[in-house]
């Protein structure tokens, strides 16, 4: 876990931002059962944090991406923090929709993006990468680049991980799912009693309810 890491898991935790309960799971929308639960809005409720992030992302631009014309935040959760960074480095910025609206011009890109300019986009966590894989493609169906993409957080699910490697999008993270629970070991926020249960989830996350509600029902016929 590098220093970059470290300090961002630290401030996720200590806000809630992301939360731990391997026994007591949450439902995502989907349906799957989880341990975690990732809500990076609430970064903007803390000045302090929000620079941080505000600034590490752009220092991530400048040193990895410096020809970038355009900064991109996917709705919604990336549009405040991308709205930030194109304000400190004194960029254009656009938001990409989920889907196109359904009036009007029919948007699925808000603002003022033109072809072949090249975009760095910005996202607040990643976890399938499919709302981000499709703003990826939004922006080149636009002609316009893609240069790389920036989140706060990924789950490293290597179903995502493929994905981005099959679309040629490089993923760059100020912080992600080991360094959340080496950071939540270190502060006793989980025990290691509770580090198999997290570490076995991200592995099946789809079956990981069934597999655990299996596991109980058959504690309590014993």
């Amino acid at each position: 876990m590098n220093t970059l890491q470290k300090l961002t898991a630290e401030k996720l935790l200590r806000i809630k931002a992301i939360k731990l309960q391997p026994s007591n799971p949450f439902t995502w929308a989907s349906g799957w059962k989880s341990p975690i639960y990732c809500d990076n809005r609430k970064l903007m409720s803390y000045p302090a944090i929000r620079n941080f992030v505000k600034v590490e992302f752009a220092r991530l631009v400048l040193e990895k991406y410096p020809q970038a014309d355009a900064i991109a935040g996917v709705a919604t959760g990336a549009i405040a923090p991308g709205v930030l960074v194109a304000d400190l480095l004194g960029l254009p910025f656009v938001y990409i929709r989920s889907a196109p609206k359904d009036h009007g011009l029919e948007n699925m890109i808000e603002g003022d993006l033109r072809p072949k300019q090249k975009v760095l986009v910005i996202e607040d966590l990643v976890s399938t990468g499919g709302s981000s894989l499709k703003a990826v493609e939004a922006i080149r169906r636009n002609g316009s680049d893609v240069l790389g993409m920036l989140a706060v957080f990924t789950y490293g699910f290597p179903y995502a991980e493929n994905r981005m490697h099959e679309a040629r999008v490089e993923l760059t993270t100020l912080c992600n799912y080991d360094a959340i629970l080496d950071e939540a070991l270190a502060t006793d926020y989980i025990d290691e009693s509770e580090l198999q249960t997290l570490q076995d989830w991200r592995k099946d996350p789809e079956n990981w309810g069934q597999t655990v509600k299996k596991a109980k029902n058959d504690r309590i016929r014993q």
